[in-house]
């Protein structure tokens, strides 16, 4: 391949935890723990954020404020004063014959003073711009030289630093750690020439001291082979850990689930519809997982309505009728009693019994439930975070489902898998997401599960149309509510906050219920936030379902999970403040009739750049996969991951968007290392993981 030059069941890589004692770094400089530098090979891979060049001089005539970027001058200095109008700052003033520029220190020290005193010779670099006394450049990074100084022949690089860590600490243990430590190269010179890769001891020495007259432009995006050889190896480090790890979970045991019985086949014979051939597909691969012998670890991705829940109760009813229980975490008690509603709906006709639990149960409400878990008379338990508690007890726990997997963290759902870890015997586990993983996050940090995605809708479903709206237009937004209300149906309006907020200007839930109380005459206007105790919001919940709600006014608590056909019309206050996950998946709770759908997405002017871009991607498409992939563009990695990277180093150096090509590249020979097809495979993946992960990856099968 050329280059050219221009969490779920997860594995947690844990990048930086105690310090390594591979040439460790000397015990007066711990203070650069703090950037995740441990040892000295750890410097060498502390890599510049950015260079500067500092290698050429631009005479003071020519640093024009209409320049650019930084530039370079040095001269004498003319003139130095502090001065206090209109508060206290440092002007000292430059010449070099060709013409006088300021200096101006808003910040500074005393030592400053007397450093910066007339007749002395400074060398400074910052960005030229217009001043009250002429052209100035404002905290200029500077050094003071004499005539014989020379200038530097390699660009200057600036690294990732923090307090009380400076430039000149990093460059020194940096240097040091270069010619001290072996730079001996992980992969062979075959696959390196294969691969067009430079070796590492020569792309870390460039990256560290790139000449003067390197390519600054790729450098700075990234894109040089120098750095095509970093990510790469990043890459490669990562999937070697995550695959690694995968095959070592096959090790351990779960109850193969050999039997689809009677249960399976009653709950097809009553479903009112036929799967989806990929809903089919789904449960082909989890069902074929299920009858093995060591713990399935699935990820079932869907876009919003596209049926994971059938698929969820199928999967569920063969480890029920192999004699096991299945159990379902949820993120919020509504989302958990929607599944429970909806599987006793399914279930109980056909002897099943189901229950759910929450924290907000009365003892004498959850002591019955927890006798029934625990004795097995329960097959299929439903709940909150209430499940992992000690008090909750399972008969013979074999299948755990975890929906919405990003919104819990990793200890979370290692409590629910240990709830059936009996006589090292694990159950089968799979998570569920209805915000569809893009292509290249699934290849990185999900590279340790398998995936069954449902990419279709069932028939029947109705498109929403998606339109935007100005805030101005809120009396066209109201006609519009009284005509859903007179066609019999229902309408959600979702606000971003239940408080009152100066920073973000938001209107709250519970005023704009008051204010669409008093507006829409004649309807029901129901109100949902967070804050409500557990029983109030499922006698909301029950009312709208019920019909007896005509306009449920509600915050998020509704973006996952809640299933009513009659619901028409979505109206998406300030949805300039959402994300586009967000955005979708409040969509996602219209449209799930057969009556033509809308989605008011309402408006403040005026909006970001980043703000049009998103409400833009939710008028042109319904295409979740689509809109999860601008998502992660726009967000990047750390926050579409969510909870998932709870004790996860994000990627340091490779970009999930723009190097695609690479983690293709580095999956592939990940898979060629681990399975034997290099010569002295297992010699280059323990040198390779000592590098980067310095011994100090650790696999938390969550």
């Amino acid at each position: 391949m050329m280059f050219h030059e221009k969490c779920l069941i997860i594995t947690v890589l844990i990048f930086y935890p105690a310090p390594s004692s591979n040439n460790p770094i000397p015990q007066d400089m711990d203070r650069l723990e703090k950037l995740g530098i441990h040892s000295k090979m750890d410097c060498i891979l502390h890599l510049p954020m950015r260079y500067e060049d500092e290698t050429q001089v631009m005479p003071i005539i020519d640093a024009c404020p209409h320049l650019s970027g930084a530039v370079q001058i040095e001269g004498i200095i003319q003139h130095s004063e502090v001065q206090y109008h209109p508060r206290k700052q440092l002007l000292v003033t430059v010449s070099d014959g060709t013409g006088e520029l300021n200096l101006r220190f808003i910040h500074f020290y005393g030592s400053q003073v007397k450093q910066l005193a007339a007749g002395k010779r400074i060398r400074a670099r910052g960005e030229p711009r217009g001043g009250f006394l002429g052209t100035e450049i404002i905290h200029p990074t500077y050094r003071m030289v004499s005539e014989s100084t020379p200038l530097p022949t390699e660009l200057t690089p600036v690294y990732p630093a923090s307090e009380g860590i400076s430039q000149k600490m990093l460059r020194k243990q940096i240097d040091a750690a270069l010619n001290e430590v072996p730079l001996t190269d992980t992969l062979p010179e075959s696959l390196l020439k294969s691969l067009k890769l430079p070796a590492f001891d020569r792309t870390v020495r460039f990256l560290h001291h790139p000449a003067a007259d390197a390519d600054v432009t790729a450098l700075s995006e990234r894109n040089h082979p120098a750095w095509q050889r970093i990510k790469f190896d990043e890459l490669l480090a990562q999937q070697l850990s995550m695959r690694r790890a995968r095959l070592a979970r096959r090790q351990q045991k779960a109850p193969p689930f050999l039997t689809i019985g009677k249960h399976s086949q009653q709950f097809l014979d009553q479903l009112p519809f036929k799967l989806t051939a990929a809903q089919q597909k789904a449960l082909d691969e989890i069902r074929h997982d299920l009858r093995s012998s060591y713990p399935m670890q699935r990820l079932l991705q869907g876009d919003v309505g596209s049926g994971k829940t059938v698929v969820c109760a199928l999967a569920a009813l063969q480890a029920i009728d192999s004699g096991h229980q299945a159990a379902l975490m949820a993120p919020t008690e509504i989302l958990a009693e929607q599944h429970y509603l909806r599987l006793s709906e399914w279930l109980s006709p056909i002897g099943i019994k189901v229950v759910w639990l929450n924290g907000s149960m009365k003892k004498k409400e959850r002591t019955p439930i927890l006798e029934a878990i625990a004795s097995g008379d329960a097959g299929f338990v439903i709940g909150t975070h209430a499940l992992i508690q000690d008090a909750v007890s399972f008969s013979k726990l074999g299948f755990v489902i975890i929906d919405e997997q990003h919104r819990f963290g990793v200890g979370q759902r290692l409590l629910l898998r240990n709830k059936g870890n009996t006589d090292q015997i694990q159950p089968h586990q799979l998570m569920m997401s209805a915000t569809p993983i893009p292509r290249t996050l699934a290849m990185t940090f999900y590279a340790d599960l398998d995936v069954s995605v449902i990419d279709e809708l069932p028939p029947g479903r109705t498109p929403v149309l998606t339109r935007l709206i100005d805030d101005s237009r809120r009396d066209e937004v109201i006609a519009r509510i009284h005509a859903a209300a007179r066609q019999g149906r229902q309408v959600y309006w979702v606000c971003p906050l239940i408080e009152e907020s100066e920073t973000l200007e938001l209107q709250n839930a519970v005023e704009t219920h008051e204010q669409l109380t008093g507006m829409l005459t004649g309807l029901t206007v129901g109100l949902l936030h967070g804050r409500m105790k557990p029983v109030e919001k499922q006698s909301v919940m029950s009312d709208f379902q019920a019909g007896k709600i005509h306009v449920l006014v509600a915050t998020t608590v509704i973006e996952v999970g809640v299933d009513v056909p009659n619901a028409s019309l979505m109206i998406i206050e300030h949805a300039e403040r959402f994300g586009l996950s967000q955005l979708h998946q409040l969509r996602g709770r219209v449209g799930r009739g057969s009556t033509a759908s809308v989605c008011l997405l309402l408006y403040q002017k005026p909006l970001g750049q980043v703000a049009r871009r998103r409400l833009g991607i939710m008028r042109e498409t319904t295409d979740g996969f689509r809109i999860a992939q601008q998502d992660l563009e726009i967000r990047g990695p750390g926050e579409f991951l969510g909870a998932r990277q709870s004790g996860l180093q994000i990627l340091r150096f490779a970009d999930l968007e723009q190097d695609g090509a690479l983690i293709d590249l580095a999956a592939d020979t990940a898979q060629k290392l681990l399975t034997g097809k290099l010569p002295d495979s297992g010699t280059i993946i323990n040198a390779h993981l000592d590098r980067w992960l310095s011994n100090r990856e650790e696999f938390l099968n969550v």
